[in-house]
């Protein structure tokens, strides 16, 4: 079975568009979507695109898909980009029993599919992450491969004997540019998928009604934070809402 990983999507349809248009993914037995999907310019036709997927798709629940399942029920706003509470403002009625219900975890075929670790959906563990965080985080874990995105930053490495991989972020990538994603078949291979970011730019400024849209993109799709920037931020916190 092959199975195409796409995490952190962020609602940034071109993005996603452009990996859903990838041969390999076309022919995937299994699109595993790791959370983080609608948080973000596009909420709701990120989801209406996904649901065209049907079984092909397995979803995974994200923090920012449960904080903004709750902050569209007024319970709050939860991360520092305005553009989450006005994300949550465009979800309709229907779609929140679905965000509800999205699972912590998903085993495939000996494969752990989760978003940040399989016990906490917003906890941080990076590619540096000493062995002994990493034994913390998977304690009960079964399976000898676990995926996992929340980070944004692609990576492959063995945690004693286990292999752990994050395919990056689809529509917000931190370090190079393009949609960031994994193949899992025969072997494990990430992906990046290039793809037109001054046309993505233009489509969300038409498209998206968030009045900061274009500053927004510039940030989160034309100009996007570097992995070294991002670690730095990162480092030394046990959890945070990405």
């Amino acid at each position: 079975m092959t199975v195409a990983v796409l995490s952190d999507v962020h609602g940034v349809l071109p993005a996603l568009e452009a990996v859903l248009a990838e041969p390999d993914v076309e022919v995937a037995d299994r699109i595993v979507l790791l959370g983080d999907v609608l948080a973000g310019p596009m909420p709701v036709e990120t989801l209406t695109r996904l649901e065209s997927l049907g079984s092909r798709a397995v979803w995974v629940r994200g923090n920012a898909d449960r904080e903004l399942a709750a902050s569209a029920r007024g319970a709050g706003d939860f991360v520092p980009d305005p553009i989450f509470p006005w994300a949550a403002r465009q979800l309709r009625p229907g779609d929140l029993p679905f965000l509800d219900a999205l699972p912590l975890t998903v085993s495939l075929d000996g494969v752990l599919f989760c978003h940040a670790t399989p016990r906490d959906d917003s906890e941080i563990v990076l590619v540096d992450s000493p062995l002994e965080r990493w034994a913390e985080v998977l304690a009960g874990v079964t399976e000898d491969v676990v995926v996992c995105g929340h980070t944004h930053m692609p990576f492959v490495r063995l945690a004693d004997r286990r292999l752990i991989v994050n395919p990056g972020s689809v529509g917000m990538p931190y370090g190079a540019r393009g949609a960031h994603w994994a193949l899992l078949g025969d072997g494990v291979e990430l992906r990046r998928t290039e793809y037109d970011a001054e046309a993505a730019c233009r489509f969300l400024a038409e498209h998206c009604a968030y009045p900061d849209i274009e500053a927004w993109a510039d940030f989160f799709v034309r100009n996007p934070a570097s992995d070294a920037e991002a670690l730095r931020v990162f480092s030394g916190r046990g959890t945070s809402s990405t």
